[in-house]
């Protein structure tokens, strides 16, 4: 008996290799060794003696670790409950730093501060780069982390809270810092331009960011400027502009809009030679801190403690009230509605537990002021960390959505925020909802390609090494799908509840989830950007598929 080879007995595997033979027609065993698939071979032709560890698929489909392509785990990975949620979903990989916004470079002061309600602070970082911040996740969790350099964390370390252009000097210091970044592993940059400081940033100086991203093979990630939705549009013209200059791969954070929007604009960008992708979560409702819609970037580039003088001075905030709130209405995502459209999903002050699940409109009712001055009111008392689930003004369904999703450029990304009391349930069930939603229910995908969706267009695009494939050589990053139970639970009224039907899953070769839960094992890493695209792994399979084996495969009776 081998310590480090298990077999994974009575398994189909699937992945993205739409057309090349991903789905088998029969079940197989998957010997891997160490960290790697080692072989697949004939169902019960590897003897059970040959491994320390025989994992029963009962018929189960499996899958590449999924990689959600857009999460804010860079700072709550290494707790157990965000693992299990993770992993219950069959993420193995998640990528962070996003938004602009992350701990490195520099001390992680602005990221912790700014970005409190989303990231939170980092239990363990303190400085160091990107490289200091990868290792921190080296052996200390079950699911592997990889990173973006973040913008707008660059901008201000670089320029500080200033809102003017970046100088020629100030350029160069920034795209050194990128540069570093990317030479320390990093996937890519990442901008935020609805946030500070990338709001300030002008698209010629990302373009000039987006070099050193182009030169060492990294993608352009953003969160573009403008809302989304119907503006769109002015979103993708920046993006398109800053990929022409600088020759880059470019990413689209979030894409929500309606599905000719999204349609038209990626079919843009391809005919105009720009090598564009994108991620989607799988609800209509968005999520993000509660200053940044309900605030003017003026005032939220201030350290927090300006912030707070001056939203808490009767003068300003008198002015705030009289002169900005008004304007809230012309925001693209928002509206006139705006005090119902947003929900308190975290509020760190304990005097307004109560409030958690209450749009801004029923909270202010509750508290007796108006929806402006409760807004005022929760920051100040909060410190400004208050997250709100962001309802649109014009809602999809689901048809929309599998529209969206079926984009051959779409990746899964969960836009996942793990802090809050009553959290967006997207955390806790996107990569479930994608199956059920596009594959069991509405048919809209094949196994295949929503193993391409969740997994190894992901893999292929930010450069994860050897994973993304169940195939001799790659890395045994895999999840076990029962096709009949996989289902999202988490709902807008219930959102902490966990994904079902996603019981097992491997990292580098090591059990993490049995049974549906944690094993304690924490084989979880940083992730560097490759060298090589993880297509790279051979295959080694024994049959060439039928289209009905995926379609029928379903777990065996106890």
């Amino acid at each position: 008996m081998s310590g480090d080879v298990r077999i994974l007995r009575d398994v189909v595997p699937v992945d993205g290799d739409s057309g090349a033979g991903a789905e088998l027609a029969e079940p197989v065993d998957v010997v891997v060794v160490g960290e790697r698939i080692a072989r697949i071979e004939l169902r019960g032709t590897t003897p059970d003696t040959d491994a320390a560890q025989v994992v029963d698929g009962g018929g189960r489909l499996l899958l590449p670790g999924f990689v959600d392509a857009h999460a804010h785990a860079d700072g709550r990975i290494f707790d157990d409950d965000v693992q299990l949620a993770l992993l219950r979903q069959g993420v193995t990989t998640v990528i962070g730093g996003q938004d602009g916004v992350s701990y490195a470079p520099g001390d992680g002061g602005y990221a912790s501060e700014y970005f409190a309600a989303i990231n939170g602070s980092h239990p363990g970082y303190d400085g160091g780069g990107i490289r200091s911040l990868l290792a921190s996740y080296d052996g200390t969790a079950a699911v592997n982390q990889g990173l973006l350099v973040p913008a707008g964390t660059v901008r201000d370390l670089v320029c500080g809270r200033s809102t003017d252009a970046a100088g020629p000097a100030e350029l160069d210091a920034m795209r050194a810092l990128v540069a570093d970044g990317l030479a320390e592993g990093a996937l890519g940059l990442s901008t935020g331009l609805d946030y500070v400081p990338g709001v300030f940033a002008a698209t010629d100086e990302l373009a000039r960011l987006a070099e050193p991203v182009a030169a060492a093979g990294g993608v352009y990630v953003s969160h573009m400027r403008g809302g989304y939705e119907a503006n769109s549009a002015a979103g993708i013209a920046e993006i398109e502009a800053i990929a022409r200059h600088a020759g880059v791969a470019v990413h689209v954070s979030h894409f929500h809009a309606e599905p000719p929007i999204v349609h038209d604009l990626m079919g843009r960008l391809a005919a105009s030679g720009v090598d564009a992708s994108f991620d989607a979560y799988p609800y209509t409702r968005g999520c993000s801190i509660l200053a940044m819609p309900v605030l003017p970037a003026w005032l939220t580039v201030r350290p927090t403690a300006e912030v707070l003088g001056v939203i808490t001075d009767p003068a300003e905030r008198r002015r705030l009230l009289d002169e900005w709130f008004p304007t809230i209405v012309d925001y693209p995502s928002l509206g006139p509605d705006w005090p119902e459209m947003l929900t308190l999903a975290h509020v760190a002050a304990p005097a307004y537990d109560w409030a958690h699940g209450l749009t801004i409109g029923a909270a202010a009712v509750r508290a007796g002021t108006s929806a402006a001055e409760f807004a005022l009111d929760v920051l100040a008392a909060s410190r400004l960390e208050v997250n709100v689930v962001m309802a649109v003004r014009y809602t999809r369904d689901d048809a929309d959505l599998a529209a969206i999703l079926a984009h051959p450029r779409a990746l899964g990304g969960s836009d996942g925020i793990f802090i809050g009391a009553h959290p967006h349930p997207r955390a806790r069930g996107s990569f479930a909802r994608y199956l059920r939603l596009l594959v069991a229910e509405r048919g809209a995908l094949s196994w295949s390609d929503a193993a391409a969706l969740v997994s190894t267009r992901a893999a292929d695009r930010f450069r994860l090494g050897d994973r993304g494939r169940v195939r001799a050589g790659a890395v045994a990053d895999l999840a076990l799908v029962d096709p009949a139970r996989v289902a999202d639970r988490a709902t807008y009224d219930d959102p902490l509840a966990l994904a079902e039907g996603i019981d097992d899953v491997l990292v580098a070769g090591v059990p993490v989830l049995e049974g549906g839960w944690l094993t304690g094992a924490t084989p979880g890493r940083g992730i560097r950007r490759s060298d090589h695209p993880s297509r790279s792994a051979a295959p080694n399979r024994p049959a060439r598929p039928t289209a009905a084996a995926v379609a029928t495969a379903a777990p065996k009776e106890a």
